[in-house]
């Protein structure tokens, strides 16, 4: 007898899903209810249970395959009713023999798989980045194994069990689906090693063979090239570059006499022609080509869609900051201590934006076809620098919190996109967007969309400057801004407005306490 399995209803709207995961091959024993593979849609991620007990005879729908509500996933046989038929197969002397058809218990059940984890809505692969085990080490549970990376953000993968690495399927820099194998360890269910299954000693390569194999792929071109035309061998230099990679610099630091041949050669030659200028082949070899990382590739599809797409203008205004740091100065030492987080510029920008989205709604709506969907609510984006390129935590309603709430969310979200950690949701749902390049000393720039939002406010260097105040010259600490907006659902007027209403508030922040 055999049981169809079938995509379950998958909410109002949601018509098909990716199969990410079958946590069950052909062939394995399954009870009712248990999970046999998971369905990912464009909302939620969906556990197909199995209907009846029995064994999965055949998969249907392979992993990564897009289907429709309804469609058939697989086929699970009655176990208890498949048994008598198995003696009636070949001769009578083989129901004698069952056991050496399956493979060896202490195998089957003592490897584990490693599979890449669900990387958030939107996301259908990574990048192995990096590994922290290498085949052969020992694993304890939950123990961190390697590194993924996305276009969004980095997680690391815990061992699902412990015992022994035995073999990495995605090596670094590979790039992985949900759902795919990138290791299995050995060890029993208990978490403890086999003896048996360890890998032998004597099968492992020898240290200096494997550090020579590499070199030979990881080194750099310019530091292979000097090597080559003096003649030193690889073991002989110690590389201070990632995972031991030989930097040309460490030559010199390893055989001194070795990257400077020709000097002496030089001097009891005939004085030498005017150096030539290099060719193509010599400057390719000082070159150094790095893989761009998935984040950076990412930022960089979305500028340039943003500007292919958006109609994008920029308009610009000054302000005089003297209030706002005045203001910071009086009460910067009893706001930190009430608030136990420190008063900055960003809460007062980000309030200030706030009240002026109210005034121009546009500016905090975007364009869906041939629609505009206005947002009464602001989720402010921060755009932060990170190690590994710009990310922009959202800061959800915004509109409604204070300052002090408005710098906690900004610290906590800001520490934790520099150590990787913000989640795939905390990305999400912007609808306008704060750049501060002062922190870098930008004077002035335009900044680019983050789309499908339609403004992102500039912010830029406070700069001492000469302004005529009351048909007087004074000097007073200023800074540029760059309204960077999308023409085809904001107007000039719109626009102007919006950087007029955020330049009178910072000028006086009394205007935010009583809402004008």
């Amino acid at each position: 007898m055999t049981t169809e399995v079938r995509v379950p209803a998958l909410g109002e709207s949601v018509t098909e899903a990716t199969i990410a995961t079958w946590f069950k091959k052909p062939g394995d024993a399954v009870a009712v209810d248990e999970m046999i593979c998971e369905l990912e849609t464009d909302k939620v991620t969906v556990e197909v249970p199995s209907p009846v007990a029995g064994q999965l005879a055949e998969i249907i729908a392979a992993e990564g395959q897009t289907v429709e509500v309804g469609a058939l996933l697989a086929t699970i046989s009655d176990a208890a009713a498949d048994a008598p038929a198995q003696p009636d197969r070949g001769n009578a002397a083989e129901p004698a023999q069952p056991a050496p058809a399956a493979a060896p218990p202490s195998e089957r059940e003592n490897l584990t798989a490693v599979t890449v984890p669900a990387l958030g809505e939107s996301v259908t692969e990574a990048t192995v980045a990096n590994w922290f085990k290498k085949v052969g080490d020992d694993v304890k549970q939950d123990e961190m194994l390697c590194e993924l990376e996305t276009d969004k953000v980095s997680l690391e993968v815990p061992a699902p069990a412990g015992g022994v690495l035995r073999e990495i399927s995605a090596a670094e820099g590979a790039t992985v689906a949900p759902g795919d194998r990138i290791a299995m360890i050995s060890g029993s269910a208990d978490g403890m090693v086999e003896p048996a299954l360890r890998p032998q000693e004597s099968t492992k390569p020898d240290p200096a063979e494997a550090a020579a194999s590499r070199r030979d792929t990881e080194d750099s071109p310019a530091a292979r090239k000097a090597m080559a035309e003096a003649g030193i061998s690889r073991d002989s230099v110690t590389g201070s570059g990632r995972d031991g990679r030989i930097m040309k610099e460490d030559l010199a630091r390893s055989s001194p006499a070795a990257p400077e041949p020709a000097p002496p050669a030089a001097d009891s030659a005939p004085p030498a022609a005017p150096a030539r200028a290099p060719s193509p082949a010599e400057d390719a070899a000082r070159e150094e080509r790095v893989q761009m990382t998935r984040l950076r590739q990412t930022i960089a599809r979305r500028l340039k869609e943003a500007q292919n797409t958006a109609a994008m203008l920029t308009t610009y205004n000054e302000v005089d900051m003297s209030a706002v740091m005045d203001l910071r100065e009086q009460y910067k030492t009893l706001f930190e201590r009430k608030h136990g987080v420190r008063l900055g510029f960003m809460s007062f920008f980000t309030r200030a934006c706030c009240h002026a989205l109210k005034e121009v709604p546009e500016v905090n709506a975007e364009i869906d076809g041939t629609e505009v969907i206005y947002k009464n609510f602001v989720h402010m984006g921060i755009a932060t620098g990170t190690p590994s390129g710009l990310v922009v935590p959202v800061i959800r309603d915004a509109d409604s919190l204070s300052f002090a709430e408005i710098e906690k969310a900004i610290a906590e979200k800001s520490l934790r996109a520099r150590d990787g950690k913000l989640s795939m949701g905390e990305l999400q749902g912007g609808t306008f967007t704060i750049s501060n390049g002062g922190v870098y000393g930008s004077l002035m720039s335009s900044p680019i969309l983050n789309p499908p939002q339609s403004g992102i406010l500039g912010m830029h260097k406070i700069e001492q400057r000469p302004v005529v105040v009351g048909g007087e010259i004074v000097i007073r600490p200023m800074m540029y801004l760059a309204l960077s907006y999308d023409h085809r659902i904001v107007d000039g007027k719109g626009a102007v407005t919006f950087l007029v209403r955020v330049k009178e508030a910072l000028e006086d922040p009394r205007r935010l306490l009583m809402d004008l």
